[in-house]
């Protein structure tokens, strides 16, 4: 049988090598000036023939470091949270730290069963990009002692470090920006606001930067976003009642974004003429929709990578208090907020 078909062992390489599983240890762990130059050769040898691979995760653990980084994500599909992977995956290739990635897909027993996961895999630190996750999860991050972070949003009453979009001044640059641009009656979009402090704090900034703007009529509404009927009525009621005249709308996310535009088309209501629309989230399709859409664009990839290098500044036994990094945004303005 050829051995190489069985993944071999210390044991075996000791064995080859004519020597004990001891100083194939020290070899593999860099003590190798103890050792004599013969010996070297003979486990160099054996190593290379056996094709010997030591596990990683069995010489991490004995040195009581796992080197593992667990991150949490509510729903995969969502552009925004792609983004922030990719940063979180370059920070923990840069830092020599491997990512286990669990998609909870907002469905709370596997929100539960992750993170009973992430424990048994003795992972280091964690990163959480809750938005959508449910509260008995939330509860359990409360009460797990790991190194956290958590990314665009905030857990109520518990005291953590957050990385995020500065979502005060986005929401304040984009609604400034529709007043300049002649739009008068304003309509803010969003999903349900629960206790999504994200939605909330957009939300807030919109309302507080319109009341301080003459002539300008703000007002919201929440909505699901796999309900388009819902969305078209609320549209098409929202432009009725004002006649058609300076409406414009801000929309909450990327996703809902999306929604939006597709019920504007099935409305008939040509953004950039008869009506407004800013989204946030800068998503690929923007600039190619009609005359391009208007976005308040998230520094995405750098926020991922700014929430791992805190993971692992806490690891490494940083006990500053708790902090908020917030980044700022960037209006890409485009025709869908430009009057005609």
């Amino acid at each position: 049988m050829n051995r190489k078909a069985i993944r071999a062992t210390i044991s075996d390489v000791a064995r080859a090598a004519n020597t004990g599983k001891t100083s194939v240890s020290r070899y593999l762990n860099g003590e190798q000036n103890v050792l004599s130059a013969d010996l070297k050769q003979r486990i160099e040898q054996a190593i290379a023939e056996l094709d010997y691979r030591p596990s990683q995760m069995a010489r991490s653990l004995k040195r009581g470091r796992t080197r593992l980084i667990g991150l949490i994500i509510a729903d995969i599909t969502n552009p925004y949270s792609i983004d922030v992977l990719s940063g979180i995956e370059a920070a923990c290739r840069a830092h020599g730290f491997t990512l286990l990635m669990c998609n909870t897909n907002n469905e709370i027993d596997l929100e539960q069963y992750y993170l009973q996961l992430l424990s048994s895999y003795q992972v280091e630190g964690i990163v959480v990009n809750a938005v959508g996750m449910h509260e008995a999860a939330l509860s359990q991050l409360q009460q797990s002692l790991l190194p956290m972070v958590l990314i665009d949003r905030k857990i109520p009453d518990f005291v953590c470090d957050v990385v995020g979009l500065n979502n005060q001044e986005a929401a304040a640059m984009a609604t400034q920006h529709l007043a300049d641009n002649g739009w008068k009656n304003l309509l803010f979009v969003s999903e349900p606001l629960g206790l999504v402090n994200t939605r909330r704090e957009r939300l807030r900034a919109f309302q507080d930067t319109a009341a301080a703007l003459p002539g300008v009529l703000a007002e919201n509404i929440e909505v699901p976003l796999t309900q388009p009927a819902q969305i078209d009525e609320a549209l098409r009621a929202f432009y009725q009642r004002h006649q058609g005249k300076s409406c414009a709308l801000m929309v909450g996310n990327g996703a809902l974004t999306l929604q939006v535009a597709r019920a504007l088309q099935r409305l008939k209501l040509t953004w950039g003429e008869e009506i407004g629309l800013v989204g946030f989230d800068d998503l690929e399709w923007a600039e190619l929709a009609g005359s391009g859409i208007t976005t308040l664009k998230q520094p995405t990839w750098q926020i991922g990578y700014a929430a791992l290098e805190q993971v692992i500044r806490r690891i490494d036994g940083d006990l500053t208090p708790p902090e908020e990094k917030m980044f700022s945004g960037e209006l890409i303005v485009r025709g869908s907020s430009r009057r005609a």
